[in-house]
């Protein structure tokens, strides 16, 4: 559980100090990822873009006193497609997981695409960029798009809750992840974490701790249905979530 919640001005000064650093470097790494990153490789164009994220994950420790403790790396399968299905509570796991699962396509809202310098380089990252006001078309542009991703042996990550959950809360689970896995037969990983506790939804203050993050067996999908393999997934994210002290 998070450390005591006082000192806020403090930590509001700490959430300065890292904003100061966070968007400014952003911009400016921006500008040769979109010079360079077209010229590779999406592997390594990959790479490159996402170098900054291991930045992210430092400068939070040394601004917010924010870290993390990871378990259960192993499960990730070493080569060839796999769909990663993790719950959302906080800007924490956008960050963190471009460092977790590599490559990878994420599937996120089409707005983010729209940001100056930010958005145009994160288009290069090949991601599933949806229009959630649109919701039919919205899934057969995730079936579509994740099966080519997926064919091209690049993993995928998928926010099922589709939008932050405050922590406490579950959400409605959507079963794109499953569908996914289960037309191309490939494993599901299921991933838990509680960085909604340290940094919760839009707060500007994030508060000293250790983030908890727990990823789950492979989960096979080959001869099995959707409901089967979807209500798997959700109950081992739902027992996870309840042990990282998230979820009521």
């Amino acid at each position: 559980m998070p450390a005591q919640r006082s000192g806020s001005m403090w930590l509001y000064l700490r959430g300065l100090l890292y904003a100061v650093g966070f968007y400014p470097l952003t911009m400016l790494f921006a500008i040769p990822c979109l010079l360079i990153g077209p010229l590779l490789p999406f592997r390594a164009r990959f790479k490159f873009l996402t170098l900054i994220n291991y930045f992210y994950i430092d400068w939070l420790r040394i601004c917010c006193g924010l870290g993390v403790e990871l378990k259960g790396r192993e499960h990730l399968p070493k080569e060839g497609a796999y769909v990663v299905v993790a719950n959302h509570q906080s800007e924490w796991e956008t960050l963190y997981f471009q460092t977790l699962v590599r490559p990878q396509a994420v599937v996120l809202k089409r707005e983010l695409l729209r940001i100056p310098l930010f958005g145009w380089a994160l288009a290069l990252l090949r991601p599933i960029a949806l229009d959630r006001s649109k919701r039919r078309g919205a899934l057969k542009q995730l079936l579509e798009q994740g099966q080519q991703r997926l064919d091209s042996g690049i993993p995928l990550l998928i926010f099922p809750q589709g939008t932050r959950v405050p922590v406490g809360q579950m959400g409605k689970l959507n079963k794109g992840g499953a569908m996914l896995a289960v037309s191309r037969g490939v494993p599901i990983v299921p991933v838990a974490h509680n960085a909604g506790l340290y940094w919760p939804g839009n707060s500007f203050v994030k508060y000293p701790g250790t983030v908890q993050v727990s990823v789950g067996p492979a989960i096979q999908t080959e001869g099995r249905s959707v409901d089967e393999v979807h209500a798997e997934v959700a109950g081992w994210l739902e027992q996870t979530m309840r042990e990282q002290g998230s979820l009521e």
